[in-house]
């Protein structure tokens, strides 16, 4: 998805400032997440506001979204002020990690498309690092936030490639936080393995339900129906 500014069906995200760009794991989570009557909404690390915009389309709980990078926060706070959600939606710099220990707010659910490499390099941009590599936000100080701030009958959703989503099951059942809904994505009909697993967890443990999606059927762009159908209220072109 290039280029500075990326249109959507009732938004626009400029990307210029941000070190990561609109990419398919924030539209993937944001159109799976179903926000239920949710009157409190944190999308953490929010990088260009895509996931707090899209998650307004279709709620009208408050939300509020915060990200530890300056750049990212003024341009997630340019895309909202420009779009019909600027009331709902507030951004502020913060790390998560600050963000949780400062606040006596319970949300009915918190999402995020969280940084996760951890044994490779870091990129020479330190921007760029923050965005992707968990040291700015380890798993368990994830957790540790979400347990302290998350309504006990709230919802946390987020998504992760699968080797780290597994291990992140496993943290967040030894600390109370069960997984409830998955969603197993395929990049293409012929892969054998899970490119992303989107997770929701709860307090309550209960038999999750589990489903799989195919983006595209073979070549580049060759979407499957089911991925359209999915995504259709966001991609102008679907």
């Amino acid at each position: 998805m290039p280029g500075t500014s990326f249109a959507f069906k009732q938004f626009i995200i400029h990307q210029d400032r941000c070190a990561m760009k609109v990419g398919t794991d924030a539209v993937l989570l944001g159109a799976w997440i179903v926000p239920n009557g949710s009157k409190s909404i944190l999308d953490i690390g929010t990088g260009t506001g895509i996931i707090a915009l899209m998650l307004a389309q279709k709620t009208e709980a408050r939300i509020d979204a915060i990200d530890i990078d300056e750049n990212a926060v003024k341009q997630a706070s340019q895309n909202i002020s420009e779009s019909k959600f600027a009331s709902r939606i507030h951004v502020s710099q913060y790390s998560f990690q600050d963000y949780a220990k400062a606040t006596d707010r319970k949300f009915n659910l918190i999402v995020s498309n969280p940084p996760y490499f951890e044994q490779c390099l870091k990129s020479s941009d330190e921007q760029r690092s923050q965005a992707r590599h968990a040291y700015t936000l380890p798993f368990e100080e994830l957790l540790e936030g979400v347990l302290k701030i998350l309504d006990p009958k709230g919802k946390f959703c987020l998504i992760l490639p699968k080797p780290e989503a597994e291990r992140f099951r496993l943290m967040a059942e030894k600390k109370g936080l069960y997984l409830s809904k998955l969603l197993r994505v395929k990049s293409r009909a012929d892969k054998d393995t899970d490119k992303r697993h989107l997770m929701q967890f709860e307090f309550v443990p209960t038999e999750f339900s589990e489903k799989t999606l195919v983006i595209e059927k073979g070549g580049r762009h060759d979407y499957t129906e089911e991925y359209r159908e999915f995504t259709k209220d966001y991609y102008l072109n679907f």
